[in-house]
């Protein structure tokens, strides 16, 4: 099985490509929701590490956005409980799919949580800034204070476009970004 990982800055159209090449694709951030929505068991390690914000289940994403803007330390506690638990589900999804050609990461701390593998085939989706600040200002329940955390946390777009295979040049039209997924299902 080879694994394609796509790289991108928030916003970029990651997901979107990643649905596009037509292999099982392990969304992390959907499984970050499902956690959050149907998981006890992660609701009482982020309860018991931080009560004052976790205190009803399902957890609300409100609840979450509040820890991280209270405390600049709360981002990384809630990352070491939750990305533990989505590394089991990558590796379960993984071994559900091991008789599978090819399934697509589609996981934002690919390379900051080191769960690429040296012979993943690395695709980085570049997109315009004023572009990708448009698409999120759509997206319900954008907090730019958020964005700025995240983006704090992750490697450089230059690094991770370096680090990159190929380049989707992504202007936000299927035309466009079926021409590179055609592009590189050729030259895998």
């Amino acid at each position: 099985m080879k694994r394609i990982g796509i790289l991108g800055s928030i916003g970029s159209g990651k997901s979107y490509v990643a649905k596009k090449f037509g292999f099982p694709v392990f969304n992390a951030d959907k499984e970050v929701s499902n956690l959050y929505k149907e998981d006890k068991k992660i609701f009482y390690k982020l309860n018991k590490c931080l009560p004052k914000y976790f205190n009803r289940f399902p957890i609300n994403k409100n609840d979450v956005v509040k820890a991280i803007l209270e405390k600049d330390h709360n981002l990384k506690k809630i990352i070491k409980i939750v990305h533990l638990e989505i590394k089991k589900k990558m590796n379960k999804f993984l071994k559900s799919n091991r008789n599978r050609s090819f399934i697509v990461l589609d996981i934002p701390l690919l390379l900051e949580n080191k769960i690429n593998k040296k012979r993943d085939i690395l695709i980085f989706v570049e997109s315009k800034k004023k572009d990708v600040f448009k698409r999120l200002k759509k997206r319900k329940n954008f907090n730019y204070k958020i964005f700025k955390k995240f983006q704090n946390i992750q490697l450089s777009l230059d690094y991770k476009k370096k680090k990159s295979k190929f380049i989707i040049k992504n202007d936000f039209t299927k035309k466009t970004v079926e021409k590179y997924v055609k592009y590189i299902l050729k030259h895998i």
